[in-house]
């Protein structure tokens, strides 16, 4: 290489169990190659077919340089430029003007996972907010509900290292597309499978995944816990749990195989539409081919009774004598503490109830300050139709801080600029192996574009907010988050990570949360100064299957309206989420949503192939193509999630999707996007105003 030419070690930021550690080439100044970093032992070299061409994105024409004044109506997308000192100067004002007004909850932070990174997704933002006593925003709609089902049976959701999924005899993933969302996992599937492991899939849509296993199980949508229940039933019956050692580990054992005699096999087939010798089947591979891995992520959860399925995944975990190999960010978030100023007692906002908290006249104080950041609400969150009217307000003053122009930031009032990936400092941790990176800036920022961080500090001196930690630097943030002493980080300093760009966290070989009831704690945890806790026995206890209100075995009037069951999937290797919903070489052939229906349900509707079909149920309409699929059972329709609309009065399919919180506390969970009930009907002389999204 010349003296022009480096190569920059970094990490993806995605919103992925992957977090694939990448090298960047850079030459006077520009990107001009991106792959994976061979020396990573889960990377391995390769990218995704998304992220392979990230610096396009980098360097897209259409990305946003400058920040932005709307000069149009909401929604149109009509903005001015306007430089950075009088963007921050009208935030600061509107932000102060409305907080001596109302109070500070009447702003209100929307972020999620448009980066990952511990830096630049939150830790000053954080920071930020809670010095104005904003409104917190519970970022429940991904994740939270599969991690509190799995620490009902567990305590703490951890699993295993999910390389350990190679020496298994059975794999069973569970409501998992991993080859298209987990796919650095699937080469330790295969290596389980080149030494005789069977792979079985249980979905029921038969994705990429179930085309590649051995056994495709496909029960009723939702339906999860009545086949747990099964099972349990069946090894019970036929004398393949060791009691003894599931009462040693675990509480409610004599509950748990209650339920399961109640509802019986006969019921469990009933209810999953499962034969009764599969369900059969099923039990005794599990039971009878150890090791084996039940492995879920985070799909399920998105239905109304969603923590229960998850509950019942991990308890077939214990009984089975299996390892429950669910990912999440707790392997890191016991490691990683930020000393944030703790939160007064500010309100709290599920963010997928965010059209319910634009829209409600009576809510006091009102959100009158939307600030809106690594996210994309008017494509990701459900009940679209009322998230776009709140996004319409007039007296809403909303910032979007973006790299491109979504279909949320056609609603903005300023739009900030913000940087890619390879353009910021960030520590990356993951959910779904055990490495920690750094991401080092390779070039510098494109235009006018800053960090996150570089935002929120100088918003908090516009409007001098006093609280500490605010002007930290993004190296200083990163440094702190790896001295939290917790002894998962035992050795990763920062000079280690910047010298070999990432780092295997300290937890031991072979750790299990089955059988290591010993669980590290962070500087900030419960008895603070502890080195460990212990989890106590494992918990069991009562399980019953529940049918959602809406689904087809709920209400009976709503299933008689609308009587196909609706599932938002992420189903394309180019195209997983929002951040390439608007990218045309990212989308599938054709490039624009369609809906995939059963050939019985197409033709008891007369719909023919590639015929245009209205869609709708309570909460709306769209209007989209019909593409007749084998892959789904009847009485299921599916469409792409993520998919940019593109034009202020299109609609995407969250304009269907049920917003209904699971649980008992509408604060805490997912949305149930699953539980969604619609009716089909063709409309050949209709055409949908955004058939193409923008790119």
């Amino acid at each position: 290489m010349n003296a022009a030419t480096s190569v920059v070690r970094g990490a993806c930021h995605h919103d992925c169990p992957d977090t694939c550690a990448w090298e960047v080439t850079v030459r006077d100044g520009v990107a001009v190659n991106l792959r994976g970093d061979p020396s990573h032992p889960f990377t391995d070299g390769q990218l995704c077919p998304k992220v392979n061409p990230f610096l396009d994105r980098v360097y897209h024409p259409d990305r946003l340089l400058r920040p932005l004044r709307r000069v149009g109506p909401k929604g149109e997308g009509r903005f001015e430029p306007v430089d950075w000192d009088a963007a921050i100067t009208e935030i600061a004002d509107r932000i102060g003007t409305a907080v001596a007004q109302h109070g500070g909850e009447t702003v209100l932070p929307y972020s999620l996972d448009g980066t990952q990174g511990l830096v630049q997704k939150g830790v000053l933002a954080d920071r930020f907010f809670a010095a104005l006593g904003a409104t917190q925003l519970n970022r429940h709609i991904c994740g939270v509900t599969a991690w509190h089902g799995a620490a009902d049976v567990l305590g703490v959701p951890l699993g295993t290292d999910p390389t350990e999924i190679a020496s298994a005899r059975t794999i069973v993933l569970w409501g998992t597309n991993t080859l298209l969302t987990n796919r650095h996992l699937w080469p330790y599937v295969e290596q389980a499978h080149g030494n005789g492991a069977s792979v079985i899939v249980v979905d029921p849509v038969s994705t990429m995944t179930a085309q590649r296993s051995d056994w495709h199980i496909q029960p009723r949508p939702g339906t999860d816990v009545a086949l747990v229940l099964g099972i349990i039933g069946v090894l019970d019956r036929d004398g393949l749990i060791d009691e003894e050692r599931v009462s040693a580990a675990a509480s409610g054992w004599a509950e748990l195989r209650a339920e399961a005699e109640a509802l019986g096999l006969e019921s469990a087939a009933s209810i999953t539409g499962l034969a009764e010798a599969d369900i059969i089947s099923l039990a005794h591979r599990i039971a009878q081919q150890q090791p084996a891995v039940l492995r879920a992520l985070i799909g399920m959860e998105h239905r109304e009774h969603g923590q229960d399925i998850h509950r019942a995944v991990a308890a077939l975990a214990v009984v089975s004598g299996s390892e429950y190999m669910r990912s999440t960010q707790v392997y890191f978030d016991t490691a990683f503490a930020d000393i944030v100023p703790p939160p007064g007692p500010q309100r709290t906002v599920n963010m997928s109830a965010l059209g319910a908290a634009l829209t409600d006249a009576t809510l006091q104080p009102p959100v009158t300050v939307l600030v809106n950041y690594g996210c994309n609400p008017a494509a990701i969150t459900p009940d679209q139709n009322r998230v776009l009217a709140g996004l319409g307000r007039d007296d809403l003053f909303a910032v979007v801080i973006e790299q491109f122009m979504t279909d949320t930031a056609r609603y903005a009032d300023i739009v900030l600029p913000t940087t890619t990936q390879i353009e910021h400092l960030d520590l990356m941790n993951a959910w779904g192996h055990l490495y920690v990176s750094l991401n080092l800036p390779a070039i510098e920022p494109l235009g006018e574009c800053l960090p996150n961080t570089e935002i929120f500090r100088r918003l908090a001196g516009a409007l001098a907010l006093g609280a500490s930690g605010l002007a930290d630097s993004d190296e200083q943030m990163a440094r702190d988050l790896l001295a939290s002493g917790h002894p998962w980080l035992d050795g990763i300093t920062y000079e280690r990570l910047q010298r070999d760009g990432w780092a295997r966290l300290a937890v031991p070989a072979g750790w299990s949360a089955l059988a290591d009831r010993e669980v590290p704690l962070p500087p900030s945890g419960v008895d603070a100064g502890a080195q460990s806790r212990s989890l106590g026995p494992i918990r069991l206890g009562e399980l019953r299957y529940r049918p959602a209100a809406e689904s087809l075995s709920g209400d009976p009037e709503l299933v008689e309206r609308y009587p196909l069951a609706l599932m938002s999937l992420k189903q394309h290797q180019r195209f997983l989420n929002s951040h390439y919903g608007g990218f045309e070489h990212h989308l599938p052939d054709p490039p624009r949503p369609r809906l995939d229906i059963s050939a019985a349900d197409a033709e008891a509707r007369g719909i023919a192939e590639g015929e245009r079909v209205r869609v709708y149920n309570g909460r709306g309409e769209l209007f989209t193509t019909a593409a007749i699929s084998d892959r789904l059972q009847p009485g299921l329709v599916t469409m792409p999630f993520g998919w940019w609309a593109g034009e202020a009065d299109a609609r995407t399919v969250n304009v269907l999707t049920n917003a209904a919180i699971g649980g008992d506390d509408p604060d805490v969970g997912s949305a149930a996007f699953h539980d969604t009930l619609v009716e089909v009907e063709a409309a050949p002389d209709v055409r949908q105003p955004a058939d193409r999204p923008s790119s």
